[in-house]
Formats: C-alpha cells, structure tokens, sequence
C-alpha cells in the first residue's frame, strides 16, 4: 500500500498508558503529551487504528462528523472503550480535508483535543501533513493506488484463503437509509485456521459496512475480532453542499515543509 493512501487511511490515535500510538506513520514521532518519568520495562505494545477511506473523486463534494468507538473486553469481563469525532470534508475537485483528533477514554473527563489536519489535492499530487501542536505542515507526495482513486468498491469474495490459512464469507445486508443517505450493506466473515496467527483454535473475524455508493464512503463500517476488540466508525451530520474553499489551505501562519521525494507520482 502507498504511504500516502496510509497516511488518509489511519485514524490518529492518543499516546496513552496501554501503549497505544499515534495512527499515522508521521504522527509517531513527537505528539505524546508530557509524562511522568519512568524506569524502562519490559513488555508493552504499540497499535493503530484504521479508519474508514475517503477517496478523491471529483463531483461528490461533502462535509461530516466521524465517530469513532473503539471498545475492547478484557480477561475479566470489563469492557475499556475509547472514542472521538473528527471533521472530514470532500470538495468537488476531489481535494480531501481530515482532522485527526486524539482517542480518550469513554465517559471519562479527559477531553480530546486535535492533533493533526490533512489536506490531499488529487490533481497536484499533494499532501499536508499539519501536526497542529509544532505548526508545522510537512509537504508530501499524495499518490493513491487506482482503485482509491477510481472510489472502485471492495470486491467480494467466497471461498477458502490462499494457503489454507481459513475461509471467507461476504453476504450481502440490503438497503438502509443513514443520515438521510442510501446505504448498500456487505458483510465479511474471514475464519482463520488454526496456527495462521499463532492461535490454536479457527479465530473469525468480520467486517459490517454500509456503503454510501453516491459518495463511495461508509457511513458505517463495523469491524470485529479477537485482538481488535470492537471498532465502530460512524458517520453524521452528513451535508452534500460544497465544504468551505478555506479548509483545504494549509492554517494560516504554520512553517511549511517540503518532504517530496524527487521522483515524480507514478501515473
């Protein structure tokens, strides 16, 4: 996958006591909020979240709310969710606008708080990377494999996984009305063989995504499985009309960077 169909596909994450990282490759590098001094330890994890993909297609212009809910049990019982809401935007030239705004626990005082802003313009092949805490906008390369930018819908699939790593099952969930949109509904069940990943008994997996096809984005994409937990990404507040021209200029008094490679975009 291009590092710049990555960077618009990764949800921002906060730099929390789990272990958790920030869910860009870019964003890892300095945007953990002053912490105690402690002794190193052994152990721990680092992980990301994907979120859902907007592509940059011309004429289906945009503005919305995501939600996300990212709830994971534990051997106990207990259940740890965390959650945020982000602006995303699409303008009729199909440049794209995200922020990226830090996960916080549910139902907690912590307040979340944005991170970073993205801006990818199709037809310059640009990408800025804001990290809103430095001010500082990295210019890079925005080069989407074809099928992003085509907004060309997952394919479907049945049948056994190549190797005999398992099996998967797409089944199709009809139509349903969010936000005021016409969604189609797919759902994905992948079982995994055992010793695939490490585990000793079939694992499943399944995906849930109701596809907006007008605007060919998922007002709602669910995915579920053993070391994931829960993540749910939703959709509001959805308008069709035009975003504001001023959301897809890089904010006003940050140092620009340019991290372009010297090879052209593939075409």
């Amino acid at each position: 996958m291009r590092a710049s169909t990555v960077i618009l596909a990764l949800l921002s994450l906060a730099s929390l006591p789990a272990g958790l990282s920030e869910g860009t490759g870019l964003a890892q590098q300095s945007q953990a909020p002053p912490r105690p001094v402690m002794p190193a330890q052994d152990g721990g994890v680092r992980e990301v979240l994907e979120s859902i993909v907007v592509p940059p297609i011309p004429n289906a212009p945009f503005s919305a709310t995501l939600a996300t809910e990212w709830a994971r049990s534990t051997a106990g019982g207990a259940t740890i969710t965390f959650v945020n809401q982000r602006h995303i935007a699409r303008d009729a030239s199909g440049r794209i606008y995200e922020e990226r705004w830090a996960l916080v626990p549910k139902g907690s005082d912590t307040k979340s708080r944005i991170q970073w802003i993205q801006i990818a313009d199709p037809s310059r092949h640009t990408l800025f990377n804001c990290n809103m805490l430095a001010l500082v906008c990295d210019l890079l390369v925005y080069d989407p494999a074809p099928d992003l930018a085509a907004a060309t819908p997952p394919p479907s699939a049945n049948g056994p996984l190549r190797g005999n790593r398992g099996f998967v099952q797409t089944e199709s969930l009809g139509n349903r009305i969010l936000d005021g949109a016409n969604t189609t509904g797919t759902r994905v069940t992948i079982t995994l063989n055992p010793g695939v990943m490490g585990n000793d008994q079939p694992v499943t997996q399944l995906r849930e995504t109701w596809r907006d096809d007008a605007l060919a984005i998922n007002l709602l994409s669910i995915r579920s499985g053993p070391l994931i937990g829960t993540q749910t990404f939703t959709v509001t507040e959805l308008d069709p009309n035009p975003p504001d021209a001023q959301l897809f200029e890089p904010p006003a008094g940050f140092q620009i960077r340019d991290r372009r490679a010297v090879l052209p975009p593939s075409q």
